[in-house]
């Protein structure tokens, strides 16, 4: 158990996302708080947000529901990725279980603009059994936990982008680009060109980080089967780092009266 200090509110932050980090930075300059970040632990290597850091999950609901009143979290803010559905649908139900405040911090996914050949599906299923009907190059920038959804696809070649090498079962016809974003848009125009792709599929993160991918396929008439994103909460979200801190603010200040 991390060290108690009962007259600052301790807040913990599901981290792993640009805004998590962003987040944990701007608290953990504060007097008035103990800010803890934890982070999945889904790569070897994370970057590590400012001050207090758990890594791994935390073994379920109930588990997660124990470390909220072991350690006496007073807030939980969920920063985690948009498709992290899962952590962030158990935080909600552990806060309500406990009666702690929940802050959902969930940046706005991409909008299609005018140039954009969107062909949008509702999950990673969808997206592999469309890719399947096509015959051609496609670019794979999912990340490396759902690459299995498309182990089956025998009628096109993938390039596919990961920041370590992935565990799951892949496509048959297929080449491992080991890369951590953000990506310049002129580095992704080239990676394009290199390798010939002529499809590209992509989760609808939003942030800026890996958009420059989306525009390089606009600019390049590229088609993109774009993933939208799970449900993730009953509540409200926030989309900004200023909104969770103000929302913070106003719960410290009047609901805990601290």
């Amino acid at each position: 158990m991390i060290g108690l200090n009962t007259f600052r509110p301790r807040v913990l932050i599901l981290g792993g996302t640009g805004g998590g980090a962003q987040l944990a930075a701007r608290l953990s300059e504060r007097v008035d708080l103990t800010v803890i970040s934890s982070l999945a632990g889904r790569v070897s290597e994370p970057k590590l947000p400012k001050g207090l850091v758990r890594v791994g999950g935390f073994g379920g609901l109930d588990a997660l529901t124990s470390y909220l009143v072991n350690e006496e979290i007073k807030v939980v803010i969920d920063a985690t990725h948009p498709f992290a559905a899962k952590i962030s649908q158990n935080a909600e139900v552990a806060c309500s279980r406990t009666g702690l405040p929940f802050i959902a911090l969930l940046r706005p996914p991409w909008r299609k603009l005018a140039g954009d050949r969107w062909h949008e599906v509702p999950d990673f299923q969808s997206a592999a059994e469309f890719i399947d009907t096509k015959m051609g190059r496609v670019f794979l920038s999912i990340g490396r936990q759902e690459l299995g959804s498309f182990s089956g696809c025998t009628n096109a070649w993938f390039l596919i982008r990961a920041i370590e090498e992935p565990a799951e079962h892949l496509p048959p016809h297929c080449q491992v680009l080991l890369r951590r974003g953000p990506f310049e848009f002129k580095d992704e125009l080239q990676l394009l060109r290199d390798h010939s792709i002529n499809c590209l599929v992509s989760k609808n993160s939003g942030g800026p980080a890996t958009y420059t991918k989306i525009e390089a396929a606009r600019f390049l008439n590229i088609p993109v089967v774009m993933i939208n994103r799970p449900i993730k909460y009953t509540v409200q979200a926030v989309e900004t780092v200023e909104d969770a801190i103000a929302k913070l603010d106003y719960l410290l200040q009047g609901c805990l009266g601290a």
